[in-house]
């Protein structure tokens, strides 16, 4: 069953161009020039309950535009969206009951409060009984690994840790749809991980709908199955992380290892070099040649190890990009 259905949703932006210099300042005091800007362009998709999609772009994409639309923040200047049964800009209590919204660049916690007196405040502003409210925060901080931080005053939390508590106050009403804007933002590689763990977690026992934005992709690859590429304001991609590969990555990388010095053959003939050292060769070689070209190289190269790969679902993505620009 769909959860979100989205149907050629376009936001506009009207935005003052001022002329430089003092003159300019004053010429627009009387007539202002505006310039149109289309963030979001006839975008259309839908998601079903308990999928945990991939919103993937580059800066100005249109992504986080897209979530506040969705989330209500903002009115569209074109289209419609229906979320869980809700017109989402129509802002009813009823609908805002049953999402979140966590931007990785935002607060919602009171900075000079511990984080469980925030927490406290929201479950008092969500009307969740005292009882309930304790025994969620205790089993969420348990599933982060967050349990001592929830007496420290937030301004004193490290970013990964205020993090893991924006996260629990976005889930503290149990949400039937989340919505993520680079949740793991600046945070070290441990608490990435940790984060990556929950959300897959959470999203496999409670069954929320989850759309994740991120420029990590490893956040991609280890919780979407399937993402949806937007640029410039339109949908290029939706479909599974794998389609990726098989339609845009035409080349594997392919490397070996021998023990003695480098032979002497030309490594040019079989593909791009992208390493090379006196006992290791790195290339990149077009996917309907892979075969062939290990067979030449295992002929003439005393080989000690061989390692074929597909192309890192991130420099594809940068090429996807490139491409469509």
């Amino acid at each position: 069953m769909s959860v979100i259905e989205v149907q050629g949703l376009t936001k506009s932006f009207r935005t003052y161009k001022k002329e430089p210099g003092f003159v300019g300042a004053v010429h627009g005091l009387f007539h202002r020039r505006f310039e149109q800007t289309i963030a979001v362009d006839s975008v259309s998709f839908t998601v079903e309950e308990g999928e945990l999609v991939g919103f993937l772009g580059p800066n100005g994409a249109g992504k986080t535009t897209t979530l506040k639309m969705l989330s209500g923040l903002l009115y569209p200047s074109a289209g419609t969206a229906r979320v869980l049964g809700y017109t989402p800009w129509e802002r009813k209590d009823g609908y805002r009951r049953q999402f979140a919204l966590l931007l990785g660049q935002k607060n919602q916690l009171w900075w000079d409060l511990p984080a469980r007196e925030s927490l406290e405040l929201n479950a008092r502003i969500y009307g969740i009984p005292q009882a309930d409210a304790q025994r969620w925060v205790s089993e969420l901080t348990e599933m982060l690994q967050a349990q001592d931080k929830l007496d420290v005053m937030v301004r004193e939390l490290s970013l990964g840790e205020r993090m893991k508590m924006e996260l629990i106050a976005a889930l503290l009403h149990r949400p039937k749809i989340l919505f993520l804007d680079e949740p793991t933002i600046g945070l070290d590689v441990v608490s990435q991980k940790i984060v990556r763990e929950f959300l897959r977690e959470y999203n496999t026992r409670q069954k929320t709908t989850i759309l994740l934005t991120s420029h990590y992709m490893a956040d991609i690859q280890e919780l979407c199955r399937r993402v949806i590429i937007i640029d410039h304001g339109r949908i290029f991609f939706d479909g599974q992380l794998s389609e990726i590969i098989d339609r845009f990555a035409d080349s594997k990388i392919v490397t070996i290892s021998w023990q003695t010095g480098f032979p002497a053959f030309d490594p040019k003939r079989y593909g791009e070099v992208l390493q090379q050292s006196p006992n290791r060769l790195q290339l990149k070689i077009k996917r309907d040649q892979v075969i062939s070209a290990c067979k030449h190289l295992l002929d003439e190269v005393p080989v000690n190890d061989i390692d074929i790969k597909e192309v890192p679902i991130e420099e594809v993505i940068r090429q996807i990009f490139a491409r469509h620009a």
